[in-house]
């Protein structure tokens, strides 16, 4: 994945994405991993925070901070953000999830819905995760993850080639991210639409 190819792709998706991809993403995933921070009150960061479909699943005694990387997008979340009158989200700000500009322990926790298949580096992503992430906190991660094996494996493999064009990559792997970060999982969960989709919860222990 590359940047140029990102951005262009979230530029055309932009004025669409609340009814087309965000209301299919957001059936359960968005909620499920709002709910995991909403246990507790505290500093919560989205990152791809996209159009802001997330931000009314958080408890309204949060502090909300969103980072995106797309101006397109982050325009409608801070649209989102004025008209519902989601005063718990404290700040949008354009971003680069590889390289965050906050300090180490910032947030109680951190979710990062949808992001990982449309970074270029998502190594650097949970690596950055885990800086600004709290000891003790909690880290929400769901994705779309390949298969093993089988014909969703083979047609995931024969799609890789047109990740910059699809704006996503539909062949990364689990280990990709667990690979690269001493968070620790918690739990797993599989997601609608056809189980195509995973929630990781996972922690900061240290």
């Amino acid at each position: 994945m590359q940047l140029e190819y990102i951005l262009k792709s979230y530029a055309r998706y932009a004025p669409v994405y609340d009814q087309t991809f965000g209301w299919l993403l957001s059936f359960r995933g968005r909620s499920m991993a709002a709910g995991v921070t909403n246990k507790r009150p505290g500093k919560v960061l989205e990152v791809g925070v996209g159009t802001g479909i997330s931000l009314s699943y958080y408890r309204r005694e949060h502090e909300i901070h969103g980072i995106d990387i797309s101006p397109d997008m982050l325009a409608r979340a801070q649209k989102r953000v004025n008209k519902r009158k989601l005063t718990h989200v404290s700040n949008l700000s354009i971003m680069d999830a590889q390289e965050m500009d906050y300090d180490d322990g910032s947030f109680d926790a951190v979710v990062a819905a949808y992001v990982m298949s449309v970074v270029p580096e998502p190594q650097r992503v949970i690596q950055e995760i885990e800086r600004v992430c709290k000891p003790g906190g909690d880290v929400v991660i769901v994705n779309h993850f390949t298969a093993e094996k089988g014909f969703r494996r083979n047609f995931e493999a024969m799609l890789a080639p047109l990740s910059n064009k699809l704006g996503w990559r539909p062949d990364m792997p689990v280990e990709e991210i667990l690979g690269n970060t001493a968070l620790r999982e918690v739990r797993r969960y599989t997601l609608p639409p056809l189980g195509m989709f995973t929630l990781l919860h996972l922690k900061k222990d240290y």
